[in-house]
């Protein structure tokens, strides 16, 4: 049985160069894209749900990128895999333009230590990347059970006035995940009743 690392440093040496190809893409149908995927039982759970939606795992992991492909293949949902490729550096060249319609963000690595806030994922450059990749009316939903990681993604998002808060300026979701589909944290959130903080940003028309 091989090894999982809980974490991956995404600014060591041999992520942090732009490594990624351009990911195959239906031409036509809706697309759907979390960013570190895990063991993507929230992708399992919207390509069961949505045949017709492609569901694309990025992971930089690549044991669980070589796991989850294995699994889909096994399940049959040939709508759904996973790409191995640093978030922080890949993003803009694996996926094209205005083609993506939802970005799922779910519960990121809080890398709770100050000096390491810098490998957080969501940084100016990214919610960049991902407001070019969708679609107009497309989304971005985050995900986080640390309130400061939380509080810290929402004002990248506001500062940088590319997204619309979908309830306003500064507000999180008061409703439950709008998207029907629970990643394996979020399962381990609501079994121990812990909250959950959640933004939902769109792409003006």
């Amino acid at each position: 049985m091989r090894r999982i690392r809980n974490h991956v440093n995404p600014l060591k040496t041999a992520y942090a160069t732009p490594q990624a190809q351009r990911v195959a893409l239906p031409e036509v149908g809706e697309v759907e894209v979390e960013l570190g995927c895990a063991d993507a039982q929230f992708l399992f759970q919207r390509a069961a749900a949505n045949p017709g939606v492609t569901c694309l795992g990025v992971e930089i992991r690549e044991e669980l990128v070589d796991d989850v492909n294995l699994r889909a293949r096994e399940g049959g949902l040939q709508n759904l895999r996973a790409v191995f490729a640093n978030v922080n550096v890949d993003l803009d060249a694996l996926l094209p333009d205005l083609r993506i319609d939802r970005i799922f963000l779910n519960f990121p690595d809080p890398w709770f230590k100050r000096r390491h806030h810098k490998r957080r994922v969501l940084t100016d450059e990214v919610v960049d990347v991902i407001h070019r990749k969708l679609v107009p009316g497309g989304a971005l939903l985050f995900q986080s059970d640390v309130f400061e990681l939380a509080l810290e993604a929402m004002a990248v998002l506001e500062e940088a006035e590319l997204l619309a808060n979908a309830r306003g300026p500064w507000s999180f979701l008061k409703a439950e995940n709008p998207f029907q589909a629970r990643s394996l944290r979020e399962d381990r959130c609501a079994a121990r009743g812990m909250a959950i903080w959640r933004m939902l940003y769109t792409r003006a028309a």
